[in-house]
């Protein structure tokens, strides 16, 4: 038979699992998604405070990954079709919109370094300047 006392420690650690349960999901969630030039936004930004968005760029595509309890989301978009990559500097973070050939959907990414914001741009237009001298050759 338990006691008041047994049930409120059956129920504490209950929680206890949960909570812990929780805070092993979320750093999960946190970890680099693939290898390679992998951006996390700061956790300290606005709507990435658990479960923060990261940004792959890799010489053919930019990747948008965005983590979810369930599952998750990612936008992907071909190096070709990268029209243009602006950054926008706050006081403490910085965005990057990322913006397509089709001009639908780009991608925004907000929340992250700014030393990262540079790096990421500097990537792309490497990756895009390598993929457009690859074509030449090819052709």
């Amino acid at each position: 038979m338990l006691t008041a006392t047994g049930i409120a420690g059956l129920l504490l650690a209950g929680v206890a699992v949960l909570v812990l349960a929780a805070a092993i999901l979320i750093w999960f969630k946190g970890r680099p998604f693939a290898a390679g030039h992998v951006f996390r936004a700061s956790r300290l930004s606005r709507g990435n405070r658990l479960l923060p968005v990261q940004v792959l760029i890799t010489p053919t595509s930019v990747v948008r990954y965005t983590p979810e309890w369930f599952g998750k989301l990612e936008h992907s978009v071909h190096m070709a079709h990268v029209a243009s990559v602006r950054i926008d500097t706050n006081m403490f973070f910085s965005d990057v919109f990322i913006e397509t050939t089709g001009g639908v959907n780009p991608i925004h990414c907000a929340g992250h370094r700014k030393r990262d914001a540079v790096r990421m741009k500097a990537l792309i237009e490497e990756y895009q300047t390598g993929y457009y001298r690859q074509q030449e050759r090819t052709s």
